[in-house]
């Protein structure tokens, strides 16, 4: 399923944090927090301001990001879960 997110909306699929921690101790699924990072699938194509006109968005399809914990609406594709987040809750885009 294709899905195009609107305005300043970017969806996000998460990444999942490892399940060790550097000590080699084995975290179990019920202590897992969800994790903040994520690669954005798609993008929306900007924010309309005043006058009409699209600011476009500071991240793109590819990017890894750090968002907020509680940021955007869950939802499901293709039996994968995603995010639809505003790029106002998007806190930095993390670089290799």
């Amino acid at each position: 399923m294709n899905i195009k997110p609107l305005n300043d909306r970017v969806l996000v699929l998460r990444t999942e944090e490892e399940t060790r921690t550097t000590g080699g101790i084995i975290i179990p699924d019920s202590a897992k927090e969800k994790p903040q990072q994520g690669k954005v699938v798609a993008v929306g194509p900007g924010k309309a301001d005043k006058d009409g006109k699209r600011t476009p968005l500071q991240v793109s399809a590819g990017d890894r990001i750090l968002f907020s914990k509680y940021a955007g609406s869950e939802i499901k594709l293709d039996g994968v879960e995603h995010i639809i987040m505003r790029e106002d809750d998007i806190l930095g885009i993390l670089s290799e």
